[in-house]
């Protein structure tokens, strides 16, 4: 596709002319709210991905991959890209309408000298800092919170922690930002979001709880905690696993060959079926290996 051609692709989202869509020199579809532009760009396999740039000083029928560098996930197809792209659109808009104020700051915190804050409200700051970041608010505001996501000090770290700011006071955070605190307390706190909201994570709600029930099921079966291409035996995984993925000193540990084909890691660990996965007693792929006793 030439130049002249991907220009004229260019098309605003209806609705939200702060999003707009096109195609790149090199053929990607892309998009560009505010200074963000967006790629879905491919990968192996036939998937493709978000990707991010910032600022690019150039029409889109001119970018190319090369201005990309975030990587923000798996894409389905050009309708989830549009979505993903449409989403942040809206999250921008919010933002701007919530009217945060950008301050220096030398404020100390936990995770070291702040480097500048954004206040979302005046008892309600979020912390940059060279290595981290998070937000502080105010003794009366953190009594506001659920005791079982409250931190002392009303320090909120920026991974996971902020989410319980964001659930326990909703008005000053966009439609995305409440979406991704769910997800991230359902996902890490599964036990305070049932408390809180009365109800009941089923399979596939949340990670940790998922991980529990994971680890609880195959407590007694052969998990895998190290794997290698083998080069010994054509065709196999070599791996290492013990009982329930234990670690540590003293903690047995077997070796068992699996079809290159069949292994996966899997969301929580690959079980080895010992009726089909043999044990493998010869020479390691693994390097140190060989000369240990086995368990």
């Amino acid at each position: 596709m030439n130049a002249t051609a991907a220009a004229n692709d260019i098309e605003d989202a209806p609705g939200l002319p702060g999003a707009s869509f096109g195609r790149s020199a090199d053929g990607l579809l892309v998009a560009l709210v505010g200074d963000t532009a967006f790629a879905m760009a491919p990968g192996r396999d036939g998937k493709h991905y978000l990707v991010t740039g910032w600022r690019i000083g150039r029409p889109m029928a001119q970018w190319s991959r090369s201005d990309f560098y975030g990587h923000c996930g798996e894409l389905a197809d050009e309708a989830a890209f549009r979505a993903r792209v449409l989403e942040s659109a809206e999250h921008q808009r919010e933002k701007r309408a919530l009217g945060r104020k950008e301050v220096s700051s030398r404020a100390s915190t936990p995770w070291g000298a702040s480097q500048g804050a954004t206040l979302y409200a005046e008892d309600v700051v979020f912390h940059s800092t060279a290595g981290h970041g998070g937000f502080h608010i105010s003794a009366e505001r953190n009594r506001k919170v659920h005791p079982l996501l409250r931190a002392e000090g009303g320090w909120y770290e920026q991974d996971e922690c902020w989410a319980a700011v964001a659930i326990t006071f909703p008005h000053l955070f966009t439609a995305f930002e409440r979406r991704c605190a769910e997800r991230t307390i359902k996902d890490s706190w599964p036990d305070a979001w049932e408390a809180i909201f009365g109800t009941v994570l089923q399979p596939g709600e949340s990670r940790e709880k998922d991980r529990c029930a994971f680890e609880r099921d195959h407590a007694a079966d052969w998990i895998v905690v190290s794997a290698i291409t083998s080069d010994r035996e054509a065709g196999f995984v070599e791996v290492v696993a013990t009982l329930g993925g234990e670690r540590g000193p003293g903690t047995e540990e077997r070796r068992f060959l699996v079809p290159s084909g069949e292994y996966s890691t899997g969301r929580f660990g690959f079980v080895v079926d010992p009726a089909r996965h043999r044990v493998y007693g010869g020479l390691s792929s693994f390097i140190g290996w060989n000369g240990r006793a086995e368990t």
